[in-house]
């Protein structure tokens, strides 16, 4: 039996992942990178508003997973700035996405009661590995840069919180779009009101219309990207979508090369054949 319910939940999966990759290529390429999370955030703000009209409400049982998922957000988001601001895009990227897989195919196996079938917990340690080997190659830029270092593997740890929260979250909300809504917009309010904290002395909202058409995109992309993700772990085990998301290290590697003009030399390229093979062996069926 596969970890999947079908081919829909990995096209589902794929598709975030290439989303996510782009707009934190959006988010890494901006100097004004706490000026388009305030913009975004009110941007997603606004369209929550909207949306939570057309969605179901989220079961009872799901709400204390919900307003906890968007406080380690809030956390995710304060990390990812830092990692940005720190260092290159195709180096904190990964390293930012390498912690989530392990993690969580561990704590669904043990707390959850969800462990993964050999073939597939092959495809998680494949992939876990060849993000680590991105991140952390070459060596001699992560003995020069500790703190980006650091701020990344903060960051992938709020994201193998806040997957494992909703994980439990969204299957007990009976909608997961009403979850995704919900989420997100607490999610924006209160990143918003960090974000205008720390630019109290920059007027965020007379930015001119290219830096509102990058919070617009990144808005949609963020919120589409993870509602996807939501969606599909209603349908799929926890611990192969967590990985198969992370298949965006590879999109974040070209990115980062063609983009940022950053390295990319062989052993590189070969982590991300090897994060490609680790898809591969999620997606094949088991008995």
């Amino acid at each position: 039996m596969s970890p999947w319910a079908g081919p829909a939940v990995v096209f589902a999966v794929l598709a975030a992942a290439v989303l996510h990759a782009s707009w934190n290529a959006l988010v890494k390429g901006t100097d004004d990178r706490i000026g388009i999370f305030a913009r975004s955030s009110l941007v997603g703000a606004a369209v929550c508003v909207v949306g939570l009209w057309f969605v179901e409400m989220p079961a009872a049982g799901s709400w204390g997973w919900l307003i906890a998922s968007a406080v380690i957000h809030v956390g995710y988001n304060l990390g990812l700035l830092a990692a940005y601001r720190l260092g290159d895009f195709n180096q904190t990227y990964p390293l930012a996405r390498g912690p989530g897989p392990v993690v969580v195919a561990v704590v669904a196996a043990v707390a959850l009661h969800e462990p993964l079938a050999p073939v597939p917990a092959v495809g998680v340690v494949v992939i876990a590995g060849a993000i680590g080997v991105l991140g952390l190659t070459p060596w001699r830029r992560v003995r020069a840069n500790r703190p980006a270092v650091l701020a990344a593997v903060f960051t992938g740890l709020t994201i193998a919180g806040y997957t494992l929260v909703d994980g439990v979250g969204v299957r007990a909300s009976g909608s997961a779009a009403g979850y995704t809504l919900w989420l997100t917009g607490l999610e924006c309010a209160a990143t918003a009101v960090l974000a205008f904290g720390f630019r109290r002395e920059t007027p965020v909202l007379a930015a001119g219309g290219r830096a509102w058409l990058i919070a617009v995109a990144v808005t949609v992309m963020s919120t589409l990207a993870y509602g996807l993700v939501l969606w599909a772990q209603t349908r799929g085990a926890l611990a192969a979508v967590a990985a198969l998301r992370e298949s965006s290290v590879v999109v974040a590697a070209v990115i980062g090369m063609w983009a940022f003009k950053e390295p990319m030399g062989r052993v590189r390229v070969a982590a991300s054949i090897a994060v490609a093979l680790g898809v591969a062996l999620l997606a094949l069926p088991t008995a």
